[in-house]
């Protein structure tokens, strides 16, 4: 019986060649870039200190937290602010006891589950939308200061570094800040990227600027 030799193929050789997985975000393998105003994580990773590059990358973390669209939710006092000024809200209206408003006058009363335009107004919406705890006011702080603060377990909701990441990069709320509609400067970035840097800040030790330190916008 004759032996039937098929061809060999350049994967058979060699192997089938898979494309490579894409960088998640927060991976020093990212090419450095900046989006929207927010440089990647990939953009610190000369830095070979770690504590340096978790300083390095928290601060421009900072750039996000401290915009209208975060600030205006963690005011200093318990009435909300609004506008990219940061203006106080209007109608006066206060946090309440859950950050939800007081009884009679909750958020939900004006704000949907989602951005509404109005006739004269975009009213900005989200299915949670409400206050953070007042522990966690950060208006008028400096990024080392809110550094603190969001590490804090005492004051953040007793939530771990891991927590923490989770928090930044999914929290649908915390997403809003990129899609908050009509008349209102989106925060810098994206959530991949801001959530990218939260990420590798927590892998670098998740060490805090000085309290000194200030976002550079």
């Amino acid at each position: 019986m004759r032996r039937r030799i098929l061809p060999l193929t350049f994967a058979a050789v060699f192997g089938a060649c898979a494309a490579p997985e894409p960088a998640m975000p927060g991976s020093m393998a990212e090419a450095p870039t900046t989006v929207k105003g927010l440089k990647n994580a990939a953009s610190f990773a000369s830095i070979d200190d770690d504590q340096a590059r978790a300083r390095a990358l928290f601060a421009e973390a900072g750039k996000v937290l401290t915009h209208a669209r975060c600030v205006n939710c963690h005011p200093a006092g318990d009435r909300p602010l609004q506008t990219d000024a940061m203006r106080l809200h209007e109608p006066p209206v206060v946090r309440g006891e859950d950050g939800h408003g007081a009884a009679g006058l909750k958020c939900q009363t004006c704000h949907a589950n989602e951005n509404a335009n109005l006739v004269e107004i975009s009213m900005p919406g989200h299915e949670h939308w409400h206050l953070a705890p007042a522990s966690m006011a950060w208006q008028g702080k400096s990024v080392g200061a809110i550094c603190d603060q969001v590490k804090d377990r005492a004051r953040n909701g007793d939530r771990d570094i891991d927590a923490i990441v989770k928090h930044m990069a999914e929290d649908g709320l915390v997403g809003w800040a990129w899609d908050p509609g009509p008349s209102r400067s989106p925060a810098p970035g994206t959530q991949a990227v801001f959530g990218g840097l939260i990420r590798a800040w927590a892998a670098a030790g998740a060490h805090c600027p000085p309290a000194t330190a200030v976002a550079q916008n």
